[in-house]
């Protein structure tokens, strides 16, 4: 049986840890290069299966190598950061592409194996297990955290697409790999210290 309560605890608890993670960042990149509803469609796709990992492992997800798993996502950054800086301009242009250049498989995919990825042992998908476990309703905190992670993925693709209105695109991506590197020195030195 469905608990409001339970949903609407795990929906705070999740929304507000994750507001400031890297999703919002994805989601921004990628809203402000290819069609909102196909980066949603792979993003939250995404966040579906992670939540069903999360609720399906319980607590069991605490117990993965935190330096391990700091590690690695800190590489992920610093591969990530690169790609934005490398990538060569296309003829100057800086329009969003339009949906004939892109196909909705290809850009929800793009977006479904970065969350995928990126996300894997993230803390709102040990946050989740957790609540899973303390409050034995996989159904309620299921429902409380995929909601939540769709709002703050939405939030971020959205907010790329306005922001592509007012900033150049050039400007964007290079704040966004600058935060990436940031982002992987810290998680990198997580690892090795952490």
């Amino acid at each position: 049986m469905l608990s409001l309560t339970i949903v609407t605890i795990t929906f705070g608890v999740v929304f507000l840890a994750e507001l400031p993670d890297k999703t919002a960042l994805a989601g921004l990149m990628l809203g402000t290069r290819y069609r909102a509803s196909y980066v949603f469609a792979g993003v939250a796709a995404a966040f579906a299966v992670h939540v069903a990992l999360a609720v399906a492992a319980g607590s069991v997800l605490t117990l993965l190598p935190h330096r391990l798993v700091q590690a690695f996502v800190g590489v992920l950054f610093l591969a990530g950061a690169a790609m934005l800086l490398l990538k060569k301009d296309d003829d100057g242009d800086e329009e969003i592409k339009a949906p004939a250049d892109q196909s909705f498989w290809k850009v929800s995919g793009a977006g479904f194996m970065l969350i995928l990825v990126a996300e894997f042992g993230d803390l709102t998908q040990i946050m989740t297990a957790n609540l899973a476990a303390r409050y034995d309703d996989p159904l309620s905190v299921g429902l409380g955290a995929v909601l939540a992670l769709w709002a703050v993925a939405a939030l971020g693709i959205l907010g790329g697409r306005t922001l592509m209105k007012y900033v150049p695109l050039r400007l964007i991506t290079k704040v966004a790999a600058g935060l990436m590197l940031a982002l992987a020195c810290f998680s990198l030195y997580e690892a090795l210290v952490g």
